[in-house]
């Protein structure tokens, strides 16, 4: 399971080398801020894991950079390009539904629980946005989702439906769902948190695997092991805040902030 880029004609290519841009977001729920002035840069090819507390705002974050959730304050540009929004006369408006699903198709996501049509084959979640979306022709869409199920070592499940797959098996069928778009970023929310311990590991390596090969990635996580391995940076968010943003040996070995501390004393013991 080499070169899962090869699948989709390797790592897309963006015009910016900022993937992604982050200024002072915030976000409510209701009486509840739950994001307060979170800034983030993201280079092309770099893999940023977000790590924090439950209730810190990290799945929030990823969900607001592909306008899943929309935000009260802030920017957020993907490749340069404003994301749900577009801006008139000095302010922001909320973009049109057809302009924020032609951005979306180039943010791949991966969610907690897989969300694969039950009614659809492994091969058949594969092909049906590209074909639906992209416009790609049914014979090609075929031929790369069969090689992206290749890649992640799930050949053999082209025909299987998701009753038939193991929870690590779908979501391995959900991370060549997001791919076979050719998507400039993948965002991973909590991605192996819903699976089994021993299928966990299957989908790290798929994860690691386009981490190697360039991929633009962020991770919300609870497995620092793989934060330790794969990422460039590792975020640390708390109470709707980044608190630390650093590279992995210096958050795991000398964290600067006493929240990260006790965070990682309480994960890692």
């Amino acid at each position: 399971m080499t070169e899962i880029l090869q699948a989709i004609g390797g790592v897309p290519v963006t015009s910016t080398e900022k993937v992604v841009e982050a200024i002072d977001v915030d976000k409510w729920f209701g009486a509840h801020q739950v994001l307060k002035g979170v800034s983030l840069t993201v280079k092309r090819g770099e893999v940023v894991v977000i790590v924090g507390p439950s209730g810190s705002g990290k799945t929030t974050f990823i969900r607001c950079l592909n306008h899943l959730e929309k935000i009260r304050k802030g920017r957020i540009l993907v490749n340069g390009q404003l994301i749900g929004y577009r801006e008139r006369n000095g302010r922001l408006i909320e973009d049109s539904e057809r302009n924020i699903a032609r951005q979306r198709r180039e943010i791949g996501m991966v969610f907690q629980r897989f969300n694969l049509f039950p009614h659809l084959t492994a091969l058949g979640n594969i092909i049906e946005a590209p074909i639906q979306v992209r416009g790609i022709a049914k014979a090609e869409a075929i031929e790369t989702a069969r090689a992206l199920l290749g890649r992640v070592g799930l050949a053999e499940k082209a025909e299987s439906y998701p009753a038939q797959l193991s929870g690590g098996q779908q979501q391995r069928v959900a991370i060549a769902r997001a791919l076979a778009m050719r998507p400039s970023l993948m965002l991973f929310d909590e991605a192996t948190s819903a699976l089994d311990p021993e299928m966990i590991g299957e989908v790290l390596e798929v994860m690691k695997e386009l981490a190697r090969e360039g991929m633009t990635m962020i991770a919300v996580t609870h497995e620092m092991g793989f934060a330790r391995e794969v990422a460039d940076r590792v975020v640390m968010m708390d109470d709707g805040r980044i608190i630390e943003d650093t590279e992995p040996e210096q958050f795991f070995t000398a964290p600067r902030s006493e929240r990260s501390k006790a965070f990682l004393a309480r994960i890692l013991h």
